[in-house]
């Protein structure tokens, strides 16, 4: 099946998946899987598995600036520059900051990939379940409101995701990080290792793990079956990976949808609204825009999935305005852009380990280490409520520690070729609480090139996130100085939402449609054939990244949206 398409003359499917990243990828396989005509919707160009990673397996040295951002990559991408830069080798991954403009009404970085399998192809891949602790905690603390599901709701959709994905680490039997079904764990690096065994003896109830990451440690027949192979451990993920090592919509899960048959992915194709017929009572399509020619389409379908990311899907839902929905499809609650979260991060510690200098370790490690959140745990309560984990690592310095030296000759040169001390650091991750006031919102009187109204954004971290960074920062530091490193100094550097990249909310689940936008079953309360399985659906962030959570919701919701279609109550 020819899977990139120029025209399409049944415009008419069972199921339309809006988006092809980490939910859409997961929606499109479990739909067609089970029997359904799909037709996939990205917005970006094609992306071909393998062949379409073109810096993934060059030297830096057979690129023009040794894949380092040229100053006109900096003044065409403003934004994004703030946090992760765009070079030479994935400059073709993103939309120009002139064609995803958006405005800000207080600070927020936006991400937006413009390529088959979004940002799928640039995660970077930490993959951790949510808990019954994170699932309760709006209900608990009165915050909010409550989630529709609990932990078992979505347990065995973490497995089924987990199972074919292919998720690395070990087991902890930790009630707030409930243990997935792993694949062997990466290897810590000595300075890992003790650095562990001193923290988790001088401050009990605290555990460092390897990260629990979606790189194939070893790929087992779920994998190779679709053609995937075990980690190369080169460290360049974040380029598309032409082993399929790591998750990502090209290689686990278009392949086995296009194997049925089912499959039709149209890029290039922007969504704009989702229409609805008020004599029927539910969606029964959406209209596009060609990126490229600027014509404009129609596609219809039975059931719809939302899977265009947080903003992307939340503005097309705000931009479908109908005599039944003139706020916005599904807004009866008034929620819809509302309840905007992210992680907080850029804060944490760094210090110097002495010692070891006779090791090293083998490869380029697409993964560092996890400490999972230990606070507002138990018996242990804090002045705000929920709490943080860390990511980070050991490694060894390299020749650039010496680039400002003023030195010269054989033995400086020798010293060059030599790794340098190892170094060890702690950054910290904390939930954001959904506060209504952070939010998204269309300006109708600014479109972009296709037509669309530009996204704005109102929102930031508030006294609870100040508090918990405050801790972060400390713990962080106390942490590394107790485990025997020296010259520790922290960081608490300037944040703002959108940073973490991890942005959800904004259409929410919850029991009662009039404070919610979604059911239990990520179906809009008032046309339940429109399913939003992306970070919109989230009603509270946890600590955690949030991507696995996204795939097991995505599979859950398919699985419900196919077993409706059967009982024909959809």
């Amino acid at each position: 099946m020819n899977l990139t398409i120029d025209s399409i003359k049944d415009q008419t499917f069972d199921a339309i998946v809006v988006g092809s990243g980490v939910s859409g990828g997961w929606a499109a396989k479990e739909l067609t899987e089970k029997g359904l005509r799909v037709l996939m919707l990205e917005r970006g160009h094609a992306l071909e598995h393998v062949t379409g990673y073109e810096s993934a397996t060059k030297d830096p040295w057979e690129l023009n600036y040794a894949g380092r951002s040229t100053m006109a990559q900096r003044e065409a991408f403003p934004q994004k520059n703030r946090n992760t830069p765009v070079n030479e080798t994935n400059e073709s991954y993103w939309m120009a900051d002139k064609d995803a403009f958006y405005r800000e009404d207080k600070p927020f970085s936006w991400y937006r990939p413009n390529i088959v399998g979004g940002k799928s192809i640039t995660w970077g891949r930490q993959s951790y379940r949510f808990s019954d602790i994170d699932f309760e905690a709006n209900a608990k603390e009165g915050i909010a409101i409550d989630w529709p599901i609990r932990y078992k709701d979505v347990a065995p959709w973490y497995s089924h995701v987990e199972k074919f994905a292919g998720v690395s680490g070990e087991k902890l039997n930790l009630p707030q990080l409930p243990d997935s079904e792993f694949l062997p764990p990466m290897e810590m690096f000595c300075v890992e290792k003790e650095v562990r065994k001193r923290i988790e003896k001088n401050f009990p109830g605290r555990n460092m793990t390897i990260g629990r990451t979606a790189n194939l440690s070893k790929a087992a027949q779920a994998q190779m079956g679709v053609g995937r192979a075990s980690c190369q451990y080169r460290n360049k993920c974040a380029l598309g990976c032409p082993y399929g090592a790591y998750f990502s919509t090209q290689s686990c899960t278009l392949p086995p949808a296009a194997k049925t048959g089912r499959l039709t992915l149209r890029p290039d194709s922007v969504v704009k609204e989702i229409l609805y017929d008020e004599n029927k009572k539910q969606a029964t399509g959406v209209r596009i825009v060609d990126s490229v020619t600027l014509e404009n389409k129609e596609y219809y379908a039975r059931v719809i999935f939302m899977c265009a990311s947080t903003a992307g899907t939340t503005a097309i839902m705000l931009n479908s305005t109908s005599n039944r929905f003139p706020a916005g499809f599904g807004n009866d609650s008034g929620q819809l852009g509302h309840n905007l979260m992210d992680h907080h991060l850029r804060v944490g510690a760094a210090g110097d380990w002495e010692g070891d200098l006779d090791k090293y370790y083998i490869g380029r490690r697409a993964n560092g280490i996890y400490v999972p959140r230990y606070r507002n745990i138990g018996n242990d309560k804090r002045d705000y409520v929920r709490g943080f984990g860390y990511q980070g690592g050991g490694s060894r310095q390299n020749w650039q520690r010496n680039v400002a030296e003023m030195s010269f000759g054989a033995d400086y040169k020798e010293e060059l070729t030599k790794p340098g001390p190892w170094t060890m650091g702690l950054g910290g991750f904390g939930e954001v609480l959904p506060y209504y006031e952070n939010r998204m919102y269309l300006d109708p009187n600014q479109k972009d090139k296709w037509g669309m109204p530009i996204v704005v954004f109102d929102a930031e971290i508030r006294e609870n996130e100040h508090k918990m960074r405050s801790e972060m920062l400390n713990d962080a530091i106390e942490m590394l100085e107790s485990a025997g490193l020296k010259n520790v100094k922290g960081h608490n550097d300037q944040y703002a939402l959108g940073m973490a990249i991890h942005e959800m909310g904004t259409a929410r689940m919850g029991h009662d449609p009039k404070t919610s936008v979604l059911n239990a079953h990520n179906q809009v309360h008032e046309a339940k054939n429109v399913f939003v399985t992306d970070g919109a659906c989230m009603t509270s962030a946890a600590c955690v990244n949030p991507s696995l959570t996204y795939m097991a919701m995505t599979a859950r919701a398919a699985d419900f949206a196919v077993k409706e279609i059967k009982r024909k109550n959809l």
